[in-house]
């Protein structure tokens, strides 16, 4: 390793003396303070020895100060040991001797003596305070309720409190100072309706005119009953009936007892709907006014500036009698609905009635129950919540039963003209019966407020009812094409008698009635879906779904896994039945060109299309329609008839002009492109396209036009043959001119035809059409 050269301690000191001498001393000058500077180092060195003799006078003090401190620690840790010997010994001495349990045996018992005393007078001070607050409080009534509220205050405080203390439940006390809590209050409420029942005997309530006024005396005690039960009003968390409007209201709940509530006929469950529930409205009805002139501004002035006071059950006298009423009323209607769960008929009559009485009672005297952003869900919901899966499937096996009778109904099949006007879609007497059964339904339940309820109706009956009787149409047109068709007939059979139901009109009628039936059911289901009611149930649906709040519709959720999301609550179904219309009007269009076929079957293998003669010499008046054209046209009529009165104008329009197109194509290959054309036969061709238009138009005016590439081919048949100056000035083109200009090349044609104006035809249809005549078939030239 290499070493470090180390000065010694006195070359390091030279060195530093030697470069503060360099510094002091750098010119003969600076021997000349010599002197000064020799000073200066003395009085620092001095200095510095000064400071040096203090440290080490400092050190010693506190080396002294150390070794002080620390004997006396040890001193000190020498008493410490010696005293915790002296404790250890006592304590083992202490422990093997009987004289400290001895003596806790001996002062437990004058302890315990001392608790059971103290305890003792703090039951009597308790108990005196409690009977002190007691008449406090009933001293100042029934003329100060205001005050006799504040000692009750105290005494209900004093029992809270003692009932939060731990190991309450095993003391008498507590019970009986809640005891004595509840009986003060009932005592305080008793004396103050005395006074009220008092003041109404007097007045001979409710022997009294309902257009009245409440005299002094009267509204007086109310406000009185008012403000005694106002600190329970103010906390309570559910909704309390009005003391005063209670007091008001007995002798209509005696009334009410005797009637619906004893022995008398008007008791018997059946009476609900006849009796019980007009009686209660008639009494809500007759006291509206006196109620509200009298006591609204009374109520409105108690609770103005209270938490309560948006509440209607307080500030509106009316709901305050009305939440009076109901406590009988619930009584009456729970005993009738135990009654009628054996009974489904009633149960589903008693629930109906049930949910116009409280629809009634929340439209007509805006009862919201205490609750105006949930509103009142109603007594119904109360007798639901036990009784609604009974009710449910009784209503369920119902309507599914009406449902099957309907679709087996002897004219149930039959297409019932006298549902709409001419123009209108005629459905089946089962697919008007069917909706009206759903509108039906639909009454059963728009009353509840529960959106479960309300979804498990929709979903489990009505959209069952409409999925069933979609299978049905589904199975009707799936039978229809099966009987139609060879394969179909050959795989599945068919009898006679259903092939012979659908011969002549009745293959339409079997298409009409799926097509009218299922355009029924969808503008039905959209109309629906456009009301309030639909409305609002999908948009609650949907906000369900979206708070992904599973609870709100505990697993009736069918309709929120749906795709769409937008539509309205019956957009699927109408989807699936206006599919199932299009579906039987592609098939009717498929019926009509079918029959078309075998109608004109006759005129399409007629062979006098190329009869010799001269055209010029023969009148038009003088030519007939073809005898072969005579059944087609007359077909033809019968079934625009038909489908005029049982198609809507919508659908009779596609139809017919899909089929019409049909009928074009059936003409042109089977007799425009078939066979060949003199000028007569040309002419009698054109004559009868002009019988065929004339009837189209009869009954689909403009529906010719599906026909005109047919009309434009036979204006371009049976132009003449003649030469350019035996030509007549109606027609200026002559055959031969026609064809040379068709054939010399496509811009030719196109002109040609523009002349002609002729604007349908394509110039290949035109050659086409030009070859069919006699003349150029035997090729004249050119």
């Amino acid at each position: 390793m290499p070493t470090t050269n180390r000065e010694p301690p006195e070359s390091a000191l030279d060195a530093r003396v030697e470069d503060y001498l360099e510094d002091k001393l750098q010119s003969a000058d600076d021997l000349d303070t010599l002197d000064t500077l020799l000073d200066t180092v003395d009085l620092q060195l001095t200095q510095l020895q000064t400071q040096l003799d203090a440290a080490v006078q400092e050190l010693d003090t506190a080396q002294r100060t150390t070794d002080d401190r620390y004997s006396l620690l040890q001193q000190r840790i020498a008493e410490f040991r010696t005293l915790q010997d002296s404790i250890d010994e006592r304590v083992r001495a202490t422990v093997a001797s009987d004289a400290p349990a001895e003596a806790i045996a001996r002062l437990q018992r004058p302890m315990q003596k001392l608790k059971a005393v103290d305890l003792a007078r703090r039951y009597l001070v308790l108990l005196q305070d409690v009977e002190r607050l007691r008449a406090d409080a009933k001293v100042h009534l029934p003329g100060s309720p205001k005050a006799a509220l504040k000692p009750y205050a105290q005494l209900k405080e004093l029992a809270l409190t003692l009932r939060g203390r731990p190991g309450a439940e095993e003391l008498h006390l507590v019970d009986h100072v809640e005891a004595v809590t509840g009986s003060l209050w009932a005592e305080m409420k008793k004396i103050m309706s005395d006074e009220l029942e008092a003041v109404l005997e007097k007045r001979g309530w409710p022997r009294v005119d309902p257009n009245s006024e409440m005299d002094e005396e009267w509204i007086e005690c109310f406000e009185k009953l008012v403000d005694i039960q106002m600190p329970e009003l103010l906390h309570s968390p559910t909704v309390v009936p009005l003391l005063p409007v209670d007091v008001m209201a007995r002798i209509f709940v005696a009334e009410f007892r005797f009637h619906f509530l004893s022995d008398k006929p008007t008791s018997k469950a059946q009476s609900m709907g006849t009796h019980c529930f007009p009686w209660f409205l008639s009494i809500i009805e007759k006291w509206e006014d006196f109620f509200c002139d009298n006591l609204a501004p009374v109520l409105s002035l108690k609770f103005q500036d209270t938490p309560v006071a948006g509440k209607s059950v307080y500030a509106d006298p009316v709901c305050a009698l009305i939440t009076s009423m109901l406590m009988v009323m619930r009584e009456k209607v729970h005993a009738v609905a135990k009654e009628a769960a054996s009974n489904m008929p009633f149960l589903s009559t008693f629930i109906g009635q049930l949910v116009a009485f409280d629809e009634t009672i929340r439209a007509q005297f805006r009862y919201d129950g205490g609750d105006a952003q949930k509103d009142w869900p109603g007594l119904t919901s109360e007798i639901l919540a036990d009784y609604f899966e009974v009710w449910f499937e009784a209503e369920r096996k119902f309507s599914l039963e009406r449902f099957d009778a309907i679709l087996e109904a002897a004219d149930a099949r039959k297409i019932d003209y006298d549902h709409a006007v001419v123009g209108k879609m005629k459905p089946t007497f089962a697919a008007v019966r069917v909706t009206d059964l759903l509108r039906t339904i639909t009454t059963k339940y728009d009353g509840l407020c529960s959106l479960k309820y309300k979804v498990r109706f929709l979903t489990r009956i009505q959209l069952d009812i409409l999925d069933g009787y979609h299978e049905r149409l589904k199975g009707s047109l799936e039978a229809y094409q099966s009987m139609t068709s060879a394969l179909g007939r050959t795989l599945h059979g068919a009898t006679k008698e259903q092939l012979a139901a659908l011969e002549g009109l009745g293959a339409l009628e079997t298409l009409c009635k799926i097509i009218g039936s299922a355009d029924h059911i969808a503008n039905v289901l959209v109309e629906w879906g456009e009301e309030e009611f639909f409305t609002e149930l999908w948009d609650g649906v949907q906000a369900a779904a979206g708070s992904g709040n599973s609870s709100e519709l505990d697993g009736e959720q069918d309709l929120t896994r749906s795709p769409r999301r937008d539509g309205g609550i019956f957009a699927e179904t109408v989807d699936a039945y206006n599919s199932r219309r299009k579906a039987a009007e592609d098939v009717l269009v498929s019926t009509l060109a079918d029959a078309h076929a075998k109608a004109f079957r006759a005129y399409t293998q007629r062979p006098q299309w190329t009869t010799i003669g001269d055209a010029d010499t023969l009148d038009p008046l003088q030519f007939s329609i073809t005898a072969e054209l005579d059944l087609p046209l007359s077909k033809l009529e019968e079934n625009f008839k038909f489908l005029h009165g049982a198609l809507s104008s919508a659908s009779y329009d596609r139809v017919w002009h899909r089929a019409l197109s049909k009928l074009q194509d059936l003409l042109w290959n089977g007799v425009l492109m078939k066979h060949q054309f003199t000028i007569l036969g040309a002419i009698q061709f054109a004559h009868d396209s002009h019988a065929l238009a004339a009837v189209v138009e009869r009954h689909l005016p403009g529906g010719s036009a599906r026909l005109e590439e047919l009309s434009e081919a036979v204006e371009l048949l049976r132009l003449p043959a003649a030469p350019p100056g035996e030509v007549t000035e109606a027609r200026s083109i002559t055959l031969e001119q026609a064809s040379e200009r068709a054939f010399t090349d496509n811009n030719a044609a196109r002109a040609l035809l523009e002349e002609m104006q002729l604007l349908i035809l394509t110039p290949t249809d035109a050659r086409r059409v030009l070859q069919r005549r006699v003349e150029n078939d035997e090729n004249m030239g050119w």
